[in-house]
């Protein structure tokens, strides 16, 4: 699905190419030019050209007996950095995968920060495989995500008025809820069950849920989720919610213990 999508929407400009090229190589652990060139769309002389430059960085290296290239130790420093900024406990990062192994659905770890929110961490497989549209519109509509609805529940009431009262609220499918007043109820919902859903809000035929992960003193600093074609939920929906429940409550014990920060 991946390269399809490459093949229809190939990468443009240099930034996005270079970041096409890694995920290419991380996606393979290492991975040929012409491999590279066919997942990413983009020409081979191009990819040479900037594979050479990586290397020359320390962004990525080349294994010449296997005419191939791999990730380069420098990208450890990106990495680290990002892990110190976030820190996720380890036992929270066991949390999203024994989520995904227990519901065969992808899932999601997301930090937040105020009404905002950064997808960190994800466990998924080719049968449940992640969200494909997460770029621009994903974090400017809360209202139309499971993440941004939980954010948005945090808030006091005087707050989540005037954030979904003060723009017109963006439609991207029929389905995603615009009126203020409807939405205001739903986040009302949300804060009484723990659990955000959104059906087919965001991404036609895709839900969502999430569940908030708290500080001690119940301050928001992130949240489980999981994704799925709608049908996946048919029957499973009260499980799902208890199983997303019950992850999200051991993620804030781990973030409150502090204990074996990556």
């Amino acid at each position: 699905m991946a390269d399809l999508q490459a093949a229809q929407n190939p990468p443009h400009g240099q930034v996005e190419r270079t970041f096409a090229i890694l995920e290419a190589v991380a996606s393979q652990g290492s991975a040929s030019a012409k491999s590279i060139a066919e997942r990413t769309s983009i020409p081979l002389p191009t990819v040479y050209r900037a594979c050479s430059e990586l290397i020359d960085l320390g962004y990525m290296v080349h294994l010449r007996a296997e005419s191939r290239f791999a990730l380069g130790y420098r990208l450890h420093v990106l990495a680290k950095g990002l892990h110190d900024d976030i820190g996720v406990p380890l036992a929270v990062r066991r949390e999203v995968r024994s989520l995904h192994n227990d519901l065969h659905l992808a899932c999601y770890l997301a930090v937040h920060r105020g009404t905002d929110f950064v997808v960190v961490d994800v466990a998924d497989s080719a049968d449940a495989p992640r969200l494909g549209k997460m770029g621009f519109g994903f974090h400017e509509s809360p209202h139309a995500t499971a993440f941004g609805k939980i954010g948005l529940a945090s808030l006091s009431h005087d707050e989540q008025h005037e954030r979904v009262s003060g723009t017109p609220l963006q439609q991207h499918t029929p389905n995603t809820r615009t009126d203020p007043n409807e939405l205001l109820e739903e986040l009302a919902a949300i804060s009484e069950s723990g659990v955000a859903w959104e059906h087919e809000e965001f991404q036609p035929g895709i839900s969502c849920a999430a569940a908030a992960i708290r500080a001690g003193d119940g301050l928001l600093i992130g949240s489980l989720a999981i994704s799925a074609p709608s049908g996946a939920y048919d029957g499973r929906q009260r499980h799902i919610e208890s199983r997303l429940r019950a992850s999200a409550a051991r993620a804030s014990r781990a973030y409150r213990l502090g204990a074996n920060r990556l």
